[in-house]
């Protein structure tokens, strides 16, 4: 495979950028940029990283050799400035000896490619990525740890010898032989019972409950952009007290106990002459269709609007919001929180609530987090063990018998990566990030 490179760290202005290289050879292009290679697997501290003969920075690089890296080839990475100039200069020098950009996910492909991970320790390393409980990042680590396959190997092993007990019968039953002792019937119902415990440890995390996209609406004036920068602690959003100030959709992201969370700012409803407002306007409509969680923020004034919000917000999960406590005057009954943004009092009561909505129902005993294939498949290994077992009880055929536990095992190897179509892989690892 090429030498390939990435930027592992977002590509904007930090204290510190860090590339990935990896691939056979590449540790001697690094002679090109560095006066020479130090050990492997040591951090070294080099005064002239430089192209073309001028120097772009002072880094810190180390050298992995092959097999002994993440991705089981030579690697290397550099820790540099993280100035824009600087790392586009770094990715002109990469470019310039012949290494390729590299696409998602390639590194974590690589490294099941050589045998480093397991396909499905493989997918665990974007749960881990993704997870945004310390639930989902401790049961994602115990799947990357290499415990979850340890067990599906196990198993595996376990219907192995059961399928050879059985054609040991099929090829062997007119000598004296003997496959099929008592012991084999227990032996098959404790797999089943196993596998199905097995089974209720693991948990599954549907695609819908990643995003945690929280869209604020409301009548203009009504002090949504003064709510979601008290969410967020600083000011994310302009506030006036003119109507039509926030024109355009705003979004950053909350963490709250162990959760996190997007929050968006919509441009208050309202008929307007204003082209761009109104523009706005239809943004926040959009974004209502694709949110998870819909917050309502009204005051005093515009209360008797809030039904009209409703309506517009239709079977979506929706919270109704009653803004500026602090002023005098009659509370309006029928809002699900109470608080006010200017003062803080309330907010949290408000936070708590979005959390609650979100939060994942993991179970106490689950132990390893699980992608919707792998529970597709381990439903195929559990049905087929049922019907082999059933089989094997009415003594049919064993030719039939032996059928069910050789798909069983299939399954089960195509869940660790033992037998794989391109497309599934190409499927599973596009969706990393780049540098990944």
């Amino acid at each position: 495979m090429s030498v390939v490179y990435a930027l592992a760290t977002p590509p904007a202005k930090s204290a510190i950028c860090v590339f990935r290289v990896s691939g056979d050879g590449c540790l001697d292009l690094f002679k090109n940029f560095v006066k020479y290679v130090p050990e492997r697997e040591r951090f070294f501290y080099t005064k002239s990283f430089s192209f073309n003969g001028a120097l772009i920075d002072r880094v810190g690089m180390v050298f992995f050799k092959g097999p002994k890296s993440y991705t089981g080839e030579d690697s290397v990475e550099v820790y540099a400035h993280g100035g824009l100039a600087v790392i586009k200069e770094i990715i002109r020098a990469f470019k310039s000896v012949g290494m390729d950009e590299a696409g998602p996910g390639e590194f974590t492909k690589r490294a099941f490619l050589n045998d480093k991970l397991t396909l499905n320790e493989a997918e665990s390393v974007l749960d881990l990525i993704n997870a945004s409980t310390k639930n989902e990042a401790f049961l994602s680590a115990s799947a990357l740890s290499g415990d979850l396959s340890s067990e599906l190997n196990s198993f595996s092993d376990q219907i192995n010898n059961l399928r050879l007990r059985v054609e040991g019968e099929i090829d062997f039953n007119d000598e004296d032989e003997v496959f099929l002792d008592e012991g084999l019937k227990e032996s098959f119902g404790c797999l089943i019972a196993d596998f199905e415990s097995f089974i209720s440890k693991c948990h599954y995390k549907s695609n819908e409950s990643v995003s945690k996209k929280v869209v604020f609406i409301g009548p203009v004036n009504s002090g949504k952009s003064s709510l979601f920068n008290r969410l967020l602690g600083f000011e994310r959003a302009i506030v006036s007290n003119k109507p039509g100030t926030t024109r355009d959709l705003i979004d950053s992201e909350l963490f709250y106990n162990d959760l996190s969370f997007s929050l968006y700012d919509t441009a208050g409803l309202r008929d307007t002459s204003d082209f761009i407002e109104e523009e706005g306007i239809k943004k926040s409509k959009e974004e209502i269709k694709n949110a998870d969680l819909v917050v309502g923020v009204f005051d005093k004034t515009s209360a008797n609007e809030s039904m009209f919000f409703t309506n517009l917000v239709g079977k979506k999960p929706y919270l109704k919001v009653f803004n500026k406590t602090d002023l005098e005057g009659d509370v309006v009954e029928g809002f699900d929180c109470y608080l006010s943004a200017k003062t803080g009092r309330g907010v949290g009561d408000l936070k708590k609530r979005i959390s609650e909505h979100f939060e994942v129902n993991i179970k106490n005993n689950s132990i390893y987090m699980v992608k919707e294939r792998h529970i597709d498949l381990f439903s195929v290994c559990l049905n087929h063990l049922k019907s082999g077992f059933d089989k094997f009880e009415n003594e049919e055929l064993f030719e039939l018998v032996a059928e069910d536990l050789k798909i069983s095992r299939e399954s089960l190897n195509s869940i660790l990566g033992k037998k794989s179509a391109d497309r599934l892989l190409g499927d599973i690892f596009n969706n990393f990030c780049i540098g990944k």
